[in-house]
């Protein structure tokens, strides 16, 4: 599916939260590629932004072009393999806030649905019992208004859409959502309400762990 008026966001043109001579920690907004799409027009990434300032970054991690949040970057190769590794041995913390359509009843649950590329509408994605892969999410719900459910998301596994696919499964599509919203979840909300407030892992150096959050911004 081709970006339509790929627009980003240019203000702030980049926003750090916290960066030393191995890693750079950034806040993604809604809108913005985490890495150049293969279009001409589609150069415009946070990645591309990045490596202005500081030509060596790399991407360890990818949050869709629609969510917002907390992405770390590696600024040399052995931080970029020491954090890699964090994340394929799901090692690190991640915590998502997500604004949900209709109440949602239950407080809290998991839900364990594999992952596959529904090829034909790529880049959706959809549960398949025989061929996907596994995924799992941790959820708890904060605040149940008229008509939406504002979620805590915990991903255990960090397949492509993996949020916002469960919580279709659930029959509770995120707010704002242009590929998996019905009409009236899409309208409710000018962005996909889908944010990754805290990320959690070891530096690539000193070993500690850091912590890093981000206010949500709906």
């Amino acid at each position: 599916m081709a970006l339509i008026n790929y627009s980003p966001p240019t203000s702030p043109y980049m926003d750090i939260i916290s960066q030393d001579d191995d890693i750079v920690v950034l806040n993604k907004p809604s809108g913005l590629l985490s890495v150049p799409g293969k279009a001409k027009e589609h150069a415009d990434s946070l990645q591309t932004r990045v490596q202005r300032v500081f030509p060596t970054a790399t991407v360890v991690h990818r949050l869709d072009m629609a969510t917002s949040g907390i992405m770390v970057m590696a600024l040399n190769k052995p931080a970029h393999r020491h954090i890699s590794k964090q994340f394929e041995l799901r090692e690190t913390a991640k915590t998502y806030q997500a604004i949900v359509f209709g109440t949602v009843q239950q407080d809290a649950g998991e839900i364990n649905l594999p992952l596959i590329c529904d090829w034909p509408n790529r880049p959706k994605q959809m549960v398949d019992h025989e061929r996907g892969k596994k995924a799992l999410t941790h959820w708890r719900v904060l605040e149940r208004n008229s008509h939406s459910t504002r979620v805590e998301l915990k991903p255990v596994t960090g397949r492509s859409h993996q949020l916002r696919v469960h919580m279709l499964s659930m029959q509770h599509p995120i707010i704002g959502d242009r590929l998996y919203a019905h009409d009236q979840a899409l309208s409710m909300a000018n962005r996909l309400n889908l944010h990754a407030m805290f990320l959690s892992f070891r530096h690539p150096v000193t070993e500690q762990k850091l912590h890093f959050e981000s206010p949500v911004p709906f």
